[in-house]
């Protein structure tokens, strides 16, 4: 089985919606159960609402799964596996104060070396902790030996005893901590790969060292994509707007380029333009680089328009929510606009109030002509009715006629765009 594990404290992150393709990609390819696990054990940091709404924006990027689980519905499963650690000695209770703990800190900062904790409560059980009476957290104790495993990405990797340390896995007031929470739902759900972001990395073997501490011995694999770069190099983050996948969608970006973006990004395809369903059949995690990927707006921009080429005139009207007449006039623009956002303004500059500069006069002249004359089913006849009624001819006739027909100075062959405007003139230049 996969999982896709987000938190609902905000937004999702473009680099979450690429490990939930990922995951649903290889799900499929292995015809394993792919499950969402909504990791809201923070219940501080929960926001209302945005576990429904990472529901609906998989819904609209064609990506279903199996099941959705709460995290928090496993609480009693966590406290009980605790306890086998502590009744097992291979955790203990810890009494530590924060203030104790900041002062072993700010030594560590004095010597300049990395803090570990000093394992002062190391022999404290748990019968000896339920005499003392006073709340305490758990920690597991540190390895013994290095943890090691492969990762598909990244090849093998090596972690010492010191850089896992004895971590708390149980809080004072018996919540489990991240690390802790994830390693036993991994177990719980039968996990058999997990893919996610290299943030994650040093996590992992905390986690592998929390199942093995119980006795679990199923071997788990593992791919740690590298995370998002933007423009300037760095990892992309709440200020750029394009690392929000709602903002994306607001900007009229399809899910189907924005997916195809997220799998082309760092990896090695055999085609640049591609949908979900078509990458399912080559796709390799042992393509993708070990190295951070740039994301590139203006690439996304050129794969939409590609996606966008790609449907049928009806789609793009229902997409605008236009009337499907208006579908071709609407691709004729995909020369200059990239976006479903573009695209609408563009149509919207059609039926709304225009600016005509220094041609108002010639507008004007040309505007009455229009609503006094039959519609010709030919623009060759209807540009010749209007020259001969209005008596303009070159720039001081096709620039306002361009201006009245479409709110703009540039754009598409004017007898392009008559072909599908034809039946709205009179209600476009009123």
């Amino acid at each position: 089985m996969l999982r896709f594990a987000p938190s609902p404290t905000g937004d999702m992150h473009i680099g979450n919606l690429r490990v939930a393709i990922f995951n649903y990609i290889v799900a499929k390819q292995r015809n394993e159960r792919f499950i969402i696990r909504i990791e809201d054990t923070d219940k501080e940091r929960n926001i209302e609402g945005k576990d429904r709404e990472i529901l609906e924006i998989l819904e609209r990027f064609s990506i279903s799964y199996d099941d959705v689980v709460y995290q928090s519905a496993n609480f009693a499963f966590h406290q009980n596996f605790a306890a086998k650690l502590l009744q097992d000695h291979k955790a203990f209770a810890c009494f530590c104060t924060p203030e104790d703990l900041e002062k072993e800190r700010q030594k560590a900062i004095e010597q300049k070396r990395a803090y570990r904790y000093s394992g002062k409560c190391e022999e404290i059980g748990l019968e000896d902790a339920k005499k003392r009476n006073e709340p305490f957290v758990v920690r597991i104790k540190k390895p013994n030996e290095p943890i090691v495993f492969e990762d598909i990405i990244k090849g093998e990797l090596q972690f010492n005893p010191d850089e896992i340390d004895s971590f708390i896995i149980l809080r004072a007031d018996n919540t489990p901590t991240y690390n802790f929470a994830c390693a036993i739902d991994d177990m719980l759900y039968d996990i058999s790969l997990i893919i996610r972001g290299e943030d994650h990395l040093s996590n992992t073997p905390k986690q592998i060292h929390i199942r093995k501490s119980l006795g679990y011995d199923k071997e788990i694999s593992y791919a740690h994509l590298p995370i998002i770069l933007n423009k300037d190099g760095k990892k992309m983050s709440k200020r750029d707007n394009a690392s929000s996948v709602k903002w994306l969608l607001d900007e009229g970006f399809l899910p189907q380029a924005i997916a195809n973006y997220l799998i082309l990004l760092g990896n090695k395809t055999p085609k640049e333009i591609f949908t979900l369903q078509e990458a399912i059949a080559w796709f390799d995690l042992k393509n993708v680089s070990k190295a951070s990927a740039k994301f590139d707006l203006d690439k996304l921009r050129f794969i939409n328009r590609a996606h966008l080429q790609r449907l049928s005139p009806e789609e793009i009207a229902k997409l605008l929510n236009i009337h499907p007449s208006l579908g071709g006039l609407a691709k004729l623009y995909l020369e200059e606009a990239s976006t479903l956002k573009e695209l609408k303004s563009k149509i919207d500059a059609m039926f709304g109030t225009k600016e005509y500069g220094e041609f108002g006069e010639e507008a004007l002249i040309l505007k009455n002509i229009i609503l006094d004359m039959e519609i010709p089913e030919s623009f060759d006849a209807f540009k010749k009715e209007l020259m001969e009624r209005s008596g303009l001819k070159g720039k001081r006739f096709f620039k306002p006629l361009r201006l009245l027909l479409t709110g703009a100075q540039h754009g598409p062959e004017i007898s392009e765009i008559y072909k599908y405007l034809k039946d709205y003139i009179k209600k476009v230049v009123q």
